[in-house]
């Protein structure tokens, strides 16, 4: 596989203002450093143009795989997974009302809360933490 260049991932990097694409959360809240993603897996075509890039914390980054699709936990349908580059994150997603857990607005969104994992129990335990720190939800 080739290597992604410096400037590809600094550039990707600078452009979600160091959140992760999927779950917004911001790299220093983490302790980890989060990773470039291909939108569309190279194992299915997808290649290293910054348009199929993004950034991605660990665990999303780690559920999603090569996955482009999951199913809708509502309407059982297989639907697209969020796409960073082509979805607003607002129109998929929205928190809950303490701050702490994703809820999927649409299909897309309900689909992918659940294939990444966007509310297991560990993030959701550190999401609290940020909230009660003032630092949670981002914008």
């Amino acid at each position: 596989m080739p290597k992604i260049a410096k400037a590809v991932r600094d550039f990707v990097r600078q452009r979600a203002q160091d959140r992760c694409e999927y779950c917004v959360s911001p790299t220093w809240l983490t302790g980890q450093l989060h990773e470039i993603d291909h939108i569309l897996p190279r194992v299915l075509g997808g290649d290293s143009n910054p348009e199929n890039l993004c950034l991605a914390c660990a665990s999303c980054n780690g559920q999603k795989r090569d996955y482009v699709e999951a199913q809708d936990p509502l309407t059982g349908t297989m639907v697209t997974l969020f796409h960073p580059r082509k979805h607003e994150w607002h129109t998929h997603f929205e928190w809950s009302v303490d701050g702490v857990t994703i809820l999927g607005r649409t299909a897309i969104g309900r689909a992918t809360v659940i294939l990444l994992a966007m509310n297991h129990p560990l993030i959701v335990s550190a999401r609290s933490f940020w909230v009660d720190l003032g630092v949670h939800p981002p914008d």
